[in-house]
């Protein structure tokens, strides 16, 4: 199938195929085009980091539901979401930018209402994403403090525990690194984003092998495939609304493959290749995914226990499972805390790939204008990298986290705003695809042909679906302490945004601005 409106004229035609649409588009080729396929898979597949997510908030999935929200839980969410990436890889076929999403908005929605649908689209993506970064970062952060803890004695055994300050260092020093490394060209971040991949599905293996093998106490298949958790201490006695709080450790791990779409600008053959990152980051994220949580509930005995604040690893759920298995049949536990480190490597990766596609976002929205100081923040220095895109990437995730210091439930948002504000991103391209778009678009390579539609519909309803149930109570009574943030969290966005449309936005945001003359 060849790329819609090419001709073989001033040139064209003789272009890698994504440089050739990226002109058509009206852009120049400023970046380095200089990732395969696989680097592009890799980097979104390292956003992705089933090590970091799952291992994040094994905790969500142990306390509502346990081993059945695990389980199948892991395939609900996987089935919508390989809905949403198809849906995405389809656009993003036809239009390889590294605008991704608020571009697709603004082609999508037509003239009229194209300035608002970029501008609205663009906020959503960039805030969550930032808000993503924050999340995987201060999780490498707080994982760093647990290893301490578990390498110094466990805190039954007066281990040190870090202070919050402490953590914040960390954090800032983590960033620090994800922040020079992404200063570097992108051969460099491409080698590290292949050996990210490469790092988390070896690491899963291991894992999943490893921990369950060196248990000496193993859980028996009926526990992990039947077993439900209704003793959450939450007050919450639903199994229906515990399976779906038992969604976010899911639908938290498989969120980021957006990642492929701002790195089209550096792909070759983008406009295929892309696609084929979105689609193969989400399905071998998933068949992956499956595997770890498999193999690491095997390993899981008692449930209270893993999730007491009092227990070696200050409950962080698969930090003691990892510990205990090696100090059962060991004697110690610093097999343990080694395969911690694996984990530890991965959610690093994993932080490094969502500062570059960070930085990409951040260098196309203000290359159109649409955030204060663009003229600074899309300068591309002589290793064609967007350098300053990349510091205030870092930059604004360390604010993000320090919201920590106040209180730890403000800061727990960040999680939930990293997931529904990508997700709203993801979602409103594709429901101007089958609304306002339906009967104009034109495909690129990789189309869903007829299903597109129906493909589209499911996914955006799903879209609708996890931002209501996210936002939902989880815990009863709700006070200050219990009440979940999210819903608050995700409104001011949206008020700040629109509110800055309204003020000024509106007066000189026109949508995606061509920098080359057709």
């Amino acid at each position: 199938m060849t790329l819609p409106t090419h001709g073989d004229t001033n040139g064209v035609a003789s272009l890698d195929s994504g440089h050739a649409r990226l002109l058509e588009l009206g852009y120049k080729q400023e970046l380095k085009r200089d990732l395969s396929f696989i680097s592009n898979f890799a980097l979104s597949f390292s956003v992705i980091s089933v090590l970091t997510g799952i291992t994040t908030l094994y905790n969500t999935g142990l306390n509502y539901g346990g081993p059945i929200s695990l389980q199948y839980g892991w395939f609900v969410a996987s089935a919508f979401t390989m809905l949403v990436a198809l849906s995405m890889a389809e656009i993003c076929s036809s239009y390889p930018t590294s605008g991704g999403l608020y571009y697709w908005s603004a082609k999508l929605a037509g003239p009229g209402w194209s300035p608002f649908a970029s501008w609205i689209t663009g906020w959503f993506n960039i805030v969550g994403q930032w808000a993503g970064t924050t999340s995987v970062d201060f999780s490498l952060a707080q994982m760093i403090q647990v290893i301490i803890l578990l390498s110094t004695g466990g805190k039954n055994g007066g281990g040190y525990e870090a202070s919050k300050y402490m953590v914040i260092a960390f954090h800032g020093g983590i960033l620090l690194l994800h922040g020079i490394i992404n200063s570097l060209p992108i051969s460099v971040i491409s080698f590290l984003g292949q050996l990210g991949a490469i790092w988390n599905v070896i690491g899963v293996f291991v894992l999943m092998i490893v921990i369950p093998s060196v248990a000496t106490e193993r859980a028996s298949a009926k526990f992990v495939f039947t077993h439900f958790n209704t003793d959450n201490g939450d007050g919450i006695n639903s199994r229906p609304y515990i399976f779906l709080l038992g969604l976010l450790m899911s639908q938290y791990t498989l969120t980021g493959y957006d990642a492929s779409a701002h790195m089209t600008e550096e792909t070759k053959g983008a406009d295929r290749n892309g696609p084929k990152g979105i689609i193969s980051a989400v399905g071998i994220s998933i068949i992956v995914g499956w595997g770890y949580i498999l193999g690491i509930t095997f390993a899981v005995t008692d449930i209270p226990y893993l999730l007491n604040e009092n227990n070696d690893a200050g409950g962080y759920a698969i930090a003691e499972i990892f510990y205990l298995a090696f100090k059962k049949r060991y004697g110690n536990g610093f097999g343990g805390i080694a395969c911690l480190v694996i984990v530890a490597v991965a959610i690093f990766f994993c932080g490094m790939s969502s500062v570059t596609s960070n930085s990409r976002m951040a260098y196309a929205f203000s290359r159109d204008g649409a955030m204060p100081l663009s003229s600074l923040w899309h300068k591309v220095n002589k290793q064609e990298v967007p350098i300053n895109a990349v510091w205030l990437s870092v930059f604004i995730s360390f604010c993000m986290a320090l919201t920590s210091l106040g209180s730890i439930v403000a800061f727990e948002a960040m999680v939930s705003i990293a997931v529904i504000d990508l997700y709203i991103a993801y979602a409103l391209p594709i429901f101007f695809r089958v609304t306002l778009a339906r009967k104009h678009f034109v495909p690129g390579p990789f189309s869903l042909g007829r299903y597109g539609i129906i493909v589209g519909w499911i996914a955006v309803l799903w879209v609708v679906t996890i931002s209501i149930l996210f936002s939902l109570p989880v815990s009863y009574p709700i006070t200050i302490e219990t009440l979940n943030y999210t819903p608050v969290a995700v409104g001011c966005v949206f008020i700040l945004v629109v509110s800055y449309w309204i003020i000024t936005g509106r007066h000189w945001f026109k949508g995606p601005i061509t920098n080359v003359e057709k």
